[in-house]
């Protein structure tokens, strides 16, 4: 039996203890906001030492999470050692994600399992890779150990405020420098670049008034009406400026949250809105930060008494493949092809990950793990999450088999 075989039929063996495993991580809830992970993290550590896994446990100083607008960050590394010389594989997974919101037809921490998927809050993006990530370790361990390099799973708790927490933090500290790093991603591709994003909080200004007597005051949403409006213009000019990466395809605005106001009588003296920008890896981020400024300033000084402030929450650049990740999707795309029975693309993605920070960290990684072809087939970020069992199983053989070639 070749150690492909052997590490397959561990995983099948064992599949019902993964099964059991991802649905205790969707259990604890991991809302962000208000981002109070560390519970999470103490849970984690406990089920990975049941399985004789060591989890480092780096807490973030609580006041740096304070200031970063969490509540608390304990990110895991656990570290196996096979002998001198070889490679060091990272495999990075978050536990972070956004609230279930509304329109659950199922428990969003219940992890049910129906018609084969198990559905819950980061079921798919991205507890199903701490259960992936670990059990192709514990297989690679119990039967083909590596006789040289290491392996080291890296559970982070800030990827949907940026991920300068988790493995930013991690790397900044000096306690971790991988040769290689695959983070958790979807079945079906390797992706290997992905778009950046720029956020940004605006808020705009103009004077409260009684409703009835509108002219003493400055409509501060008329305001942001001209600005969203001039905001919403860039869209139609965002896609005459086109990806050559495969799979991603053009810039894009969204504004995602808005608040002002005080009372139906009362003439607006305050909106307050967010916005997303995601950046194709062509794009330069300062000239796209400068340009939205600058759109934003030239539309409110079109209504008279208006001031904005704006402030920047997030910048988050594009992930740009390095040389370096070949092994990484030679692996990937060999052993997926075999177990999926098509060919794993190797291309972008619309989305922003923690990779990147990796990335400029000059660490080459890519992005697999368990899931489907699209975010929109998970349900991440909607209700009723869920991830198919089969292709949990699927991609733990994939990732197990890519550790073993890694470390051969």
């Amino acid at each position: 039996m070749t150690d492909y075989a052997k590490l397959d039929a561990w995983i099948d063996a064992h599949f019902d203890e993964e099964v059991k495993f991802l649905q205790q991580l969707v259990q604890v809830p991991t809302d962000t906001p208000p981002g109070n992970n560390a519970p999470h993290a103490e849970r984690t550590a406990e089920l990975l030492n049941d399985f004789g896994l060591t989890a480092e446990k780096h807490a973030v100083p609580a006041q740096e999470v304070k200031d970063y607008g969490l509540e608390s960050i304990t990110n895991l590394i656990v570290r196996r050692k096979y002998g001198d010389g070889g490679r060091t594989v990272a495999l990075n997974a978050h536990g972070d994600v956004v609230p279930p919101g509304e329109g659950w037809t199922h428990d969003p921490y219940g992890g049910e399992i129906v018609d084969g998927s198990l559905y819950g809050r980061a079921a798919a993006v991205s507890k199903s890779d701490f259960a992936s990530f670990t059990f192709a370790l514990r297989a690679l361990e119990a039967v083909a150990k590596p006789a040289k390099g290491s392996i080291e799973l890296h559970f982070t708790y800030d990827e949907e405020f940026g991920g300068i927490l988790g493995p930013g933090w991690l790397l900044q500290k000096g306690l971790t420098k991988p040769d290689l790093m695959i983070a958790a991603g979807f079945s079906y591709e390797v992706v290997t670049a992905h778009n950046g994003c720029l956020q940004m909080e605006v808020t705009v200004h103009g004077k409260m008034a009684h409703a009835a007597v509108p002219a003493t005051g400055i409509d501060a949403l008329q305001g942001a009406v001209k600005i969203l409006n001039a905001l919403y213009a860039q869209n139609t000019l965002y896609k005459q400026v086109t990806s050559k990466v495969e799979g991603i395809t053009h810039p894009y605005l969204n504004v995602g949250r808005i608040e002002g106001g005080t009372n139906t009588n009362v003439v607006p003296g305050k909106v307050v809105f967010k916005l997303d920008r995601r950046m194709i890896p062509e794009e330069n981020p300062v000239e796209v930060e400068a340009t939205i400024r600058k759109v934003i300033a030239d539309a409110a000084a079109e209504g008279e008494g208006i001031t904005v402030e704006i402030k920047r929450l997030l910048l988050a650049n594009s992930m740009k493949p390095l040389a370096g990740n070949k092994p990484l999707v030679d692996a990937i795309q060999k052993h997926g092809g075999e177990l999926f029975g098509e060919p794993i693309k190797a291309m972008g993605t619309p989305l922003y990950t923690d990779v990147r920070l990796y990335v400029e960290a000059g660490i080459p990684g890519v992005i697999y793990g368990a899931g489907p072809r699209t975010v929109l087939e998970s349900h991440a970020k909607r209700s009723d999450e869920r991830v198919v069992l089969e292709d949990l199983r699927r991609a733990t053989k994939v990732v197990a088999r890519t550790l073993s070639d890694l470390l051969a």
